[in-house]
C-alpha cells in the first residue's frame, strides 16, 4: 500500500469522441496554456476559444476537461448555461440584441421583431450568405441607452429599425 506522501499516477484516459482538426487543437491548447493556472479557469479558457474559432466546438469540450482535470459535464453544463457560447460556428458578424427588462421598457421587443424581418433569421440563426447570425443577449449594461445592439464588439444604444439597418451597412462597409 502506498505511503499517503507518496503521488499515485492517474491513468490518464484519452478524450472520447472525434478529434479537433489541427487548427481548432492549435487554438484550444492556446486558450488553455494561457489561462489555465488563473483560479477559475474555466470560463477564461472558453472565451478564449470561443474568440479564437467563433464557437466551442463538441470535440472540444473533453480536452479541456481533461485538462482541467474537470468532468466533460462540468465543461458542457457552463457551454450550455452562458448564452454567450456557441456549440456551433456563427456568422462572420454576431448581432446582439438585448432583451433585458430596461431595454424592453424602451422598446427592444419591436427592435427585436425588425431585426428579425431586416436579416431574415430568428434567434441563434445565421443569414444564407454567411455574414450575420442574430443572438440574444439578456444585458449589455447600457441600460439607460436602450434598445441596445451589440455587433460583435460595437455596443450601440437607442437602436431602432433604421438605425439597426445602417448599423448593419457600416458593419460591412468596414474594413475586416
Amino acid at each position: 500500500m502506498p505511503k499517503a506522501a507518496e503521488k499515485i499516477p492517474l491513468k490518464v484516459l484519452a478524450p472520447r469522441g472525434p478529434a479537433l482538426p489541427p487548427e481548432q487543437a492549435k487554438a484550444v491548447q492556446a486558450a488553455l496554456d494561457a489561462n489555465r493556472g488563473l483560479a477559475g479557469s474555466l470560463l477564461p479558457i472558453m472565451h478564449a476559444v470561443q474568440d479564437s474559432l467563433g464557437y466551442i466546438p463538441e470535440a472540444a469540450v473533453p480536452v479541456i476537461a481533461q485538462d482541467l482535470n474537470i468532468s466533460r459535464a462540468d465543461v458542457h453544463g457552463m457551454l450550455t448555461f452562458y448564452h454567450y457560447f456557441r456549440r456551433h460556428p456563427g456568422g462572420r458578424h454576431i448581432v446582439y440584441v438585448c432583451r433585458s427588462e430596461a431595454c424592453q421598457a424602451r422598446g427592444a421587443r419591436a427592435l427585436e421583431e425588425d431585426a428579425k424581418k431586416i436579416l431574415g433569421v430568428d434567434f441563434h440563426e445565421t443569414t444564407a450568405d454567411g455574414m450575420f447570425t442574430l443572438e440574444p443577449v439578456y444585458c449589455l449594461g447600457n441600460c439607460a441607452s436602450g434598445p441596445s445592439v451589440m455587433i460583435d464588439k460595437d455596443l450601440h444604444g437607442r437602436v431602432d429599425a433604421e438605425r439597426f439597418q445602417a448599423l448593419l451597412v457600416e458593419t460591412l462597409e468596414s474594413p475586416p
